[in-house]
């Protein structure tokens, strides 16, 4: 398994905040439900082919990461791609709430999830990365 450069899954994070701020603020629910419908796609594929393969990771590791000086140290790519997973989850809760017209989950789910992107890409704190390291720790039997 190789490692990723832990700044990928910050740029990441800070697009997922402008995306989803987007359908939050668009006064069209289509537009919305479509804007959701392409992040769940966008969080699918860090599910399912790694945040690396994510458009955002892509531009991330073309354009950005050239830029920057090399990491300290890369990081176990399990974690984010756990995230993503939350990610699609409520990405997907959304959707079903703009595509039914249930404004009220749509927006409370888009919300939880501007949130946890927020706290990642501002302070550097991946809620879904902890969760995914807290399951280890109750997962694991002691010796």
């Amino acid at each position: 398994m190789s490692g990723i450069d832990p700044r990928g899954p910050r740029f990441t994070a800070a697009v997922t905040v402008v995306i989803l701020a987007a359908a939050l603020v668009s006064p069209n629910a289509t537009v919305s439900a479509a804007i959701m419908a392409a992040q769940a796609a966008c969080f699918a594929i860090g599910v399912f082919a790694g945040i690396q393969h994510t458009p955002t990771g892509i531009v991330f590791r073309r354009f950005v990461r050239p830029r920057l000086t090399p990491p300290a140290e890369l990081e176990d790519p399990r974690p984010p791609r756990f995230a993503q997973a939350v990610g699609l989850v409520f990405a997907t809760l959304s959707l079903i709430g703009y595509l039914t017209g249930a404004l009220v989950l749509a927006q409370v789910a888009a919300g939880f999830a501007v949130f946890a992107a927020l706290l990642n890409a501002v302070f550097g704190f991946c809620l879904g990365c902890e969760m995914y390291l807290l399951g280890l720790r109750l997962t694991r039997r002691p010796a």
